[in-house]
């Protein structure tokens, strides 16, 4: 009798140390698997996702989510099923930790991949490179196509939006601090410049690009032969972003976005928001893993 009972509290502690470490490998598996994130947006036909208004990748225009990011995931999205995309837009700095407090199923704004944004989210693969503008005076008095023309030259300035990382582009270019006005925003810039009170103003390349055929005025050109800064942080590589925990709608995403990329199809999107594909194509060596790990 004694054998019989404990061969039955064996058997049950097994089990029951079975069940539980079926608990803990599903926990561990973040969600994944037939119950995981991408069966729940499926299932329900919708994703939310988090953008900032920052044209081209992703702006709110008559009421519209619209962007080179946005259609991207969009046609993504499509293709898994999930058709219906609820925007919420958000200031850029809030974007990481409203996917991590899960508002947000995934964020889309050309975000740029680093090495600390990827402690906190999980980049899908590369979707655009992008670099570096520069905007002068109408006819480029100065000849400047550089940071190191400006640096140059002493009597140069340039008008820069307060916080951006061009300050730190231009520093490391050897531009003087006393070169560098700080501004609160890129209109702000493109009047010192106007003006007289700068030489030239500088950011992200198709945000400045962008900005300036919206501000349609003939005083002021974009520098088409501008050579990129050789600095860490250039080029930047933005993409989608998820939460560390949904990694199989990260995989997921990534897949169809291979084959979209291999149909020409993200190419196309890209084009028809403005970016060029000689400087906005990522490289097939640029990968997700490579920028988080600090070698690109």
């Amino acid at each position: 009798m004694k054998k019989i009972i404990l061969t039955s509290f064996l058997v049950l502690t097994l089990i029951f140390l079975a069940a539980c470490g079926s608990d803990e490998e599903a926990a561990d598996d973040g969600g994944n698997g037939e119950n995981g994130k991408l069966a729940e947006l499926q299932e329900a036909g919708k994703v939310t996702i988090g953008f900032a208004n920052e044209k081209p990748y992703a702006y709110e225009e008559d009421g519209e989510l619209k962007g080179a990011a946005v259609d991207i995931a969009a046609a993504v999205f499509k293709e898994l099923g999930i058709e219906e995309m609820d925007s919420q837009l958000a200031e850029f700095g809030q974007l990481i930790p409203g996917l991590g407090a899960g508002q947000f199923d995934v964020i889309t704004a050309g975000m740029a991949i680093n090495p600390d944004r990827c402690e906190n989210a999980a980049f899908g693969e590369p979707e655009m490179k992008y670099g570096e503008g520069l905007i002068v005076q109408k006819g480029n008095p100065l000849g400047l196509e550089s940071y190191t023309d400006i640096a140059d030259n002493p009597d140069v300035t340039v008008s820069v939006m307060a916080g951006a990382t061009e300050n730190e582009f231009l520093k490391s270019e050897g531009v003087d601090e006393s070169q560098i006005q700080s501004a609160p925003d890129i209109p702000a810039t493109f009047s010192a410049v106007e003006s007289g009170r700068a030489d030239a103003t500088t950011g992200t390349e198709m945000t400045i690009k962008m900005a300036l055929e919206s501000a349609d005025t003939e005083d002021l050109e974009f520098v088409e032969s501008f050579e990129q800064p050789d600095v860490e942080g250039v080029p930047s590589y933005g993409a989608a972003a998820f939460n560390l925990d949904n990694t199989d709608l990260r995989d997921a995403y990534n897949e169809k976005l291979a084959e979209l990329k291999e149909d020409g199809t993200v190419a196309e999107l890209l084009e028809a928001n403005g970016f060029s594909e000689e400087m906005n194509m990522v490289e097939e060596d640029a990968t997700t893993e490579r920028v988080c790990n600090g070698e690109l």
